[in-house]
């Protein structure tokens, strides 16, 4: 059967496009992150983005041979905004949960610490059975937040935007606890801001709720660029890259079992 000349002509126009776009992908990767999760990733004052999810992500494209660009976006409509294409890929200290994984994909992860318990220095409570009827702060649409609802059910539950706001009503006195991830806590209670309060202590695990660590997402079906990326994560494991950028933020290593 004969094709006619414009419909060819058509195909090869469509083609050479798709192949474009593909190039472009290649070359660039638009990478979402929230700027507002210290250590690992945090907006400074004069716009720079700065933190462990950001040097790993400049690592990851250094080592796949393309561009970085960031794009900050709030907490509660990353997802979301994967999803319309702002971005091409989340690296914010996502964890990969099963909840997740209905909407993105993932790469392996990258990172994998447990979360953990903070209160006062001088609050009366000792251990997890004295958060009963006490108020516990958690960064809303995280796993954390998730992890206080299941767990201790019997403690009032109070959501927040982003960390530094929880942080502001523990050292306030407005809340008794909060939840999160022990580096996060950890880090803030070295600093200025977080000598009001310490670790009551770290958490067990639960793998439906915290993940098997935290990983890169991208849409679903995007299975190539997850799987370099993950190709990406395993090269700066082994060339000593990532063993670099953890010693410039913690004194142990992050990546886990």
């Amino acid at each position: 059967m004969r094709i006619p000349t414009r419909f060819l002509a058509a195909a090869s126009i469509a083609a050479l496009s798709l192949f474009a776009g593909s190039t472009m992908a290649q070359e660039k990767l638009i990478i979402g992150t929230e700027g507002a999760y210290p250590p690992f990733n945090n907006l400074e004052a004069d716009g720079t983005l700065v933190g462990f999810d950001i040097d790993i992500a400049n690592a990851l494209c250094e080592e796949m041979k393309v561009s970085c660009e960031f794009v900050t976006q709030d907490w509660d409509g990353i997802i979301p905004a994967l999803q319309a294409k702002k971005f091409d890929a989340i690296i914010a200290s996502m964890s990969i949960t099963p909840e997740r994984l209905e909407k993105v994909d993932f790469s392996k992860k990258y990172y994998n610490t447990p979360p953990a318990v903070a209160v006062p220095k001088d609050s009366p409570i000792t251990d997890l059975a004295g958060l009963k009827g006490k108020a516990i702060g958690a960064q809303s649409s995280t796993t954390h937040a998730n992890y206080a609802e299941k767990h201790m059910a019997d403690s009032e539950l109070k959501l927040y935007p982003t960390a530094d706001e929880y942080k502001l009503d523990l050292e306030g006195g407005r809340v008794d606890a909060v939840v999160d991830d022990i580096v996060v806590l950890s880090e803030w209670l070295k600093s200025d801001a977080g000598t009001c309060c310490k670790i009551l202590t770290p958490l067990e695990v639960d793998v439906e709720i915290n993940g098997e660590g935290a990983g890169i997402a991208v849409r679903k079906g995007e299975t190539e660029l997850a799987d370099k990326l993950s190709a990406a994560i395993e090269a700066i494991r082994a060339n000593g890259k990532y063993a670099e950028i953890n010693k410039k933020y913690f004194d142990f290593d992050v990546y886990g079992e």
